[in-house]
């Protein structure tokens, strides 16, 4: 299955991100796609971080999760949708939720974020609790080549969560990394994973320079389970995408059989 990511410079304004992630989206699948997946806060950067809180949803509706589902819907994609802000428990504070939808338009997974950003050096500082709260439990679907296991961003610097999910075929993982941390970690976190769990894994990330001022790193990527760069976009706006190979899963598994060799 041919699969692709992405990449884009979110706004404060949701229309405009909804225009743009239409028309990658509607690309991606021209070039035969059946599997997309949008980045972290794909619907908004704001200019305030509780922004997100005004335009959050009630699950099972609002106009975020109806385009979703018409462009899975209208593609005949599965379509993993990022992260959209949805109502929490806390009237100050979102949910940080990825949606999937198949290709009839069916929400078939959810995944609320579990770990949260902090991160403070120098000028530059973000403290995702302020305004989220965390999920508690993780998700994966079957999408026809294997099982896809969620993440969101943060995540990536918790193995433990990836093991929680099981033997898998794919992990994605939408992101808006900072340039700092991005700079430093990301391809390396995401190279780790897919070494350490053999699967592919798809990254989706903001990748520029915002309207509220933040940088993201971008490098949206698809890495292959030997821990292969298939395929990147370093900046701007774009699409990364490739083939999932299920004979290559079972040839590395069969050749070097770490999952089987756990201990712990």
């Amino acid at each position: 299955m041919k699969i692709a990511a992405i990449q884009m410079i979110s706004t404060p304004v949701p229309t405009e991100n909804i225009a743009t992630a239409r028309r990658l989206m509607q690309e991606a699948a021209a070039a035969g796609a059946k599997l997309l997946l949008l980045p972290e806060y794909w619907p908004l950067m704001g200019l305030h971080e509780t922004d997100k809180v005004d335009i959050a949803e009630e699950a099972g509706q609002g106009p975020l999760q109806a385009f979703m589902a018409d462009m899975a819907h209208t593609l005949g994609v599965w379509l993993i949708g990022g992260t959209i802000p949805l109502q929490s428990p806390d009237a100050a504070k979102v949910l940080n939720t990825t949606l999937v939808y198949d290709p009839q338009g069916q929400q078939v997974a959810r995944y609320d974020k579990i770990h949260l950003f902090g991160f403070s050096k120098g000028e530059e500082s973000y403290e995702e609790a302020r305004t989220i709260v965390a999920g508690e439990q993780v998700s994966s679907f079957d999408a026809g080549f294997g099982e896809v296991a969620l993440s969101i961003c943060y995540d990536l610097r918790f193995p433990e969560l990836f093991r929680a999910l099981g033997t898998c075929s794919l992990i994605v993982v939408p992101a808006a990394f900072t340039y700092t941390t991005g700079q430093a970690h990301w391809e390396i976190l995401l190279r780790a994973r897919a070494i350490e769990n053999q699967c592919y894994v798809l990254a989706c990330g903001q990748g520029g320079k915002h309207v509220n001022g933040r940088r993201t790193w971008g490098h949206s990527m698809l890495i292959d389970p030997w821990g292969k760069v298939v395929d990147v976009l370093e900046e701007g706006e774009g699409i990364v995408s490739g083939e999932v190979d299920e004979s290559l899963i079972v040839s590395i598994r069969e050749s070097l059989p770490a999952l089987r060799h756990r201990k712990l």
